[in-house]
């Protein structure tokens, strides 16, 4: 699965269930401050991840993850390695 397609999902979902708007989706977007996502959001999140990708997070592999362009890196090296 290429990057762009990592990102289209993710967007996806962010626009349609998170309710972000389209043109905050940056790759340096924070995604507390910028992108508004709180924890209940990031459950919803969590599931997305499972379903459209295959893996489960977990809470100790995102401490690094901020922005959503670091997001989007971690879902691509999770896929690619698994």
């Amino acid at each position: 699965m290429t990057r762009e397609t990592i990102e289209e999902i993710v967007n996806k979902f962010l626009i349609e269930e998170i309710e972000v708007d389209a043109e905050k989706l940056t790759s340096d977007a924070n995604l507390k401050t910028d992108l508004g996502i709180d924890s209940l959001d990031f459950v919803d999140i969590v599931v997305i991840v499972e379903r459209n990708f295959g893996f489960k997070i977990k809470a100790e592999e995102m401490t690094d993850v901020r922005t959503l362009g670091n997001f989007y890196g971690y879902i691509e090296s999770k896929i690619g390695n698994g």
